[in-house]
């Protein structure tokens, strides 16, 4: 861990994501920085405990003066999306993450940083810490299992926490605050498909779709970025159409919330069509980098001769799938009435895995109207199924209804006016924040959402600003300055 990151300012911050960014805490694998987490509130003496589901509750109470204030639930989630990059050798489970300084930004090298959420994390950890900063009565939140499932958040139980407004730190652009977020579910697509032998007079090939930007599958929806997972399926699907074209393997993306960056299939050609194919795949290939020259400037797409494999898919079936995944809706589905430039509801096609006599396609859907994630859930299920698909849907989680009349809102307006000479956005975002599920059974808690400005999240070229970071943080401290009283 570089010393230019201990030394940034403000330093208590900066330190306390230096401590955390030293434990892994990939999703569904957070037993260590839960035992980080519940050593570091022993150490200060400070009431900590764990829920049935192993979310981390710390509590400390009001510095003097304060006490007549409000309590605070200060929330961040200990997991994050562990992302790197094809030529990177760097393993989550058991490796720190390795920071550097790049001007204004803090990146890590050739994996995602854990910006999101670690940098909120790490505020409540300073705060909790702190001697100096004056506050009200501080219940510290740290739930599990964000990013892959909203875990910690659906099994938390009411009854547990004690504060009247809750203050999350898991918003990405320092100059909004949100208010509202989408849901989303869970949609994956499974099937079989019986192996068949290699035919003579065959060439095999290995396709490769990569250099994408990859990125937040809510937050960066919007902004034309190339999924691997369609682009690959584009290329499949004009092979087979053509040349007959013959799958082996694909392994296309990984997470659900993040857009694909990278897929690989192996393929074969009947010998007979092998230039043809080549020459007709140059011009596809030019004709989607074309389309993509703005937005996924880096794209790469190679097609190289290969051994042969050592089986293919059933034609029947990889006809199907090929053709479902074509018709599946990837990207923004429709924007919202009410609210300017927000995404209403969308689909990530995240996941494509053929291998071994067995197929996979998981996608994210999200909207921040109930009824239309599932409308738009069901017309995946649909695709699916009539290729003789099984399909789950699973993982439901609700959206955040906007309060426009939060009293915490109004502070949070005033101060940011006072200290920044303009207003802040007020908005609602197309991701799922754990808001939305914590209200279902804390309703009478006013929720706010705000944060330091992340770009890139759940990519490799995740990076955090410095300057905003800066700017967070004095935002912070006149907000636990400015609690109303009770």
């Amino acid at each position: 861990m570089s010393q230019e990151i201990r030394n940034l300012e403000p330093k208590t911050l900066w330190n306390k994501f230096a401590d955390l960014n030293a434990v892994p805490r990939p999703s569904k694998k957070e037993e260590r920085v839960i035992e980080f987490m519940k050593n570091f509130g022993n150490s200060l003496g400070l009431e900590t405990f764990e829920d049935e589901i192993r979310n981390v509750i710390i509590r400390k109470p009001a510095t003097p003066g304060m006490e007549n204030r409000k309590a605070i639930v200060m929330q961040g989630h200990l997991d994050m999306v562990h992302q790197k990059n094809a030529d990177t050798v760097f393993d989550f489970d058991t490796q720190g993450i390795d920071m550097y300084v790049d001007g204004d930004w803090v990146r890590a090298r050739g994996t995602t940083l854990g910006a999101d959420n670690g940098l909120g994390v790490a505020t409540i950890m300073a705060i909790l810490e702190s001697k100096d900063i004056p506050h009200p009565a501080i219940e510290a939140l740290f739930t599990i299992d964000e990013e892959t499932g909203m875990t910690g958040a659906l099994n938390l139980k009411g009854g547990i926490l004690q504060g009247q407004i809750l203050l999350n730190l898991d918003t990405e652009e320092d100059d909004e605050i949100d208010i509202g977020c989408a849901g989303g579910i869970d949609v994956t697509a499974t099937r079989g498909y019986n192996e068949e032998e290699v035919p003579e007079s065959s060439v095999g090939y290995t396709i490769t779709v990569k250099g994408l930007n990859g990125g937040h599958s809510g937050m960066d929806i919007h902004k034309g970025l190339g999924n691997a997972n369609k682009i690959m399926n584009r290329l499949l699907f004009d092979g087979f159409e053509n040349f007959g074209l013959q799958v082996s393997e694909i392994n296309g993306g990984s997470l659900r919330n993040a857009i694909p960056r990278e897929s690989v299939a192996k393929i074969i050609i009947s010998q007979m069509f092998d230039e043809a194919y080549i020459y007709d795949m140059q011009e596809i290939i030019s004709d989607i980098k074309a389309e993509y020259k703005t937005t996924e400037p880096n794209l790469s797409i190679e097609i190289v001769k290969t051994d042969l494999p050592e089986k293919i898919m059933d034609l029947g079936v990889q006809e199907g799938i090929i053709r479902a995944i074509y018709a599946a809706q990837n990207g923004v589905y429709k924007m919202s009435a009410d609210m300017a430039d927000l995404v209403e509801t969308s689909n990530n096609i995240a996941r494509v895995i053929v291998k071994d006599g067995e197929i996979l396609v998981g996608c994210l859907t999200r909207s921040s109207v109930e009824s239309s994630k599932f409308d738009l859930a069901n017309s995946l299920r649909s695709a699916f199924e009539l290729v003789g698909c099984e399909v789950e849907l699973a993982g439901s989680y609700p959206g955040w209804t906007p309060n426009v009349n939060s009293e915490i809102l109004e502070v949070l307006k005033e101060i940011y006016e006072k200290q920044n000479g303009e207003q802040p956005k007020v908005v609602a975002c197309h991701a799922g924040l754990e808001c939305g599920i914590l209200g279902t059974n804390y309703p009478d808690m006013d929720m706010i959402s705000f944060g330091p400005t992340i770009h890139g999240a759940h990519s490799p070229d995740e990076r955090a600003s410095i300057s905003s970071a800066q700017k967070y943080w004095k935002f912070v401290l006149e907000i636990l300055s400015n609690i109303p009283v009770k």
